[in-house]
């Protein structure tokens, strides 16, 4: 623990966090394994920051250094609380890195929104309960006021309509604008995101990057985590992690390598171009005489707090042996209701 902590001046004109000469390294059963080496990062005020890297590059150490859940081996984390209303009084930066868990925590739970890939919604609640948690946990719960805040966040997250559903009964792409809702629950100025859109379609993760483009216009500080450096363009900043080091400015817009996807190979059909897989058909245009599972007329429908809601009305499917089928449409749409209903997860109503 440190008696004196000097801060140093940041380089950004309104800073919120400031990371000097972070190292981190975990100690495992086959020796030290350092995941950040020598990280200096400002971090302003009205910031969408992206940071982009591959797999184990060091990215999610990275912003538990910046929000406090892991310790910090070598090196300083300070964070600058607003200037009072005349902009003179700004009162003096805390070294996050000296500070004992339960002042950490306290900060946390006042300065700080998380946003998880995973989502952490719990099961048993509905929408509106599972944001008014963090202020529950906190001893900051008033029922009325609460639940009125939770029902602006979720209008915010354009999602008021699904308040009162369950988790279970919204797609994943809502889920996670629950989880941005949830976190902005205590306003906080400073969120961090883990991978919020690594696993959804481009149209719902169009939607959470301009649910962190309005927040950061209105003077939020964003960092969020990526792998994918297409996204690069959206982010106000970009930085570039790589085995555990930020790439120089004069390497950050250079990608590391092209995904597999965006790999241009020479497919099954002799075209030269994006990797396609080639059928081999009947003259019919089926991949075999006889289709291996049918759905006629499937109807969905979920009933809660909120009424009832159908995600499937009337699809009539055939798929054949040897087809490679794509179910593509936006979050909420109903495509993981209709693999349910394929592999009888789930059931459909009866037929009318």
């Amino acid at each position: 623990m440190t008696d004196t902590v000097t801060a140093h001046k940041p380089a950004t004109a309104d800073p919120i966090i400031s990371l000097r000469d972070v190292s981190k390294v975990y100690k495992t059963g086959s020796g030290d394994f350092m995941a950040l080496r020598d990280i200096t990062l400002d971090v302003a005020r009205g910031e969408f920051l992206g940071v982009i890297g591959k797999s184990g590059a060091g990215k999610t150490t990275l912003l538990n250094m910046i929000s406090g859940t892991s310790e910090v081996t070598k090196g300083e984390v300070f964070y600058y609380p607003a200037a009072g209303l005349n902009g003179n009084n700004a009162p003096e930066p805390l070294p996050l890195h000296a500070l004992e868990e339960d002042a950490l925590a306290a900060w946390r739970g006042q300065n700080l929104g998380v946003v998880y890939q995973s989502f952490e919604l719990l099961p048993t609640l509905d929408l509106v309960n599972n944001i008014m948690l963090p202020q529950d946990f906190s001893g900051q719960y008033r029922p009325a006021l609460s639940r009125e805040q939770a029902m602006e966040l979720l209008d915010i997250v354009e999602l008021a309509e699904h308040a009162h559903k369950l988790p279970a009964h919204i797609s994943g792409g809502q889920k996670q604008r629950v989880a941005i809702a949830r976190a902005l629950v205590n306003d906080p100025p400073l969120i961090v995101a883990d991978e919020p859109t690594g696993s959804l379609d481009s149209v719902t993760a169009d939607t959470i990057f301009r649910i962190f483009e309005k927040l950061a216009a209105q003077g939020k500080a964003i960092v969020m985590v990526t792998h994918d450096m297409g996204l690069s363009k959206r982010f106000s900043h970009v930085e570039r992690i790589a085995d555990g080091s930020l790439v120089p400015a004069s390497q950050n817009g250079a990608p590391e390598a092209t995904t597999v996807a965006e790999t241009p190979k020479t497919d099954t059909t002799g075209h030269h171009g994006l990797y396609r897989v080639r059928e081999d058909k009947n003259p019919e245009g089926q991949s075999g005489n006889e289709p291996v599972i049918v759905l006629r007329d499937v109807v969905k429908t979920y009933e809660n707090a909120a009424g009832k809601f159908t995600a499937l009305k009337g699809i009539d499917l055939q798929l054949h042996q040897g087809q490679f089928i794509s179910i593509v449409g936006k979050s909420g749409s109903g495509k993981s209701t209709l693999l349910n209903m394929l592999t009888g997860i789930d059931h459909p109503h009866p037929a009318r």
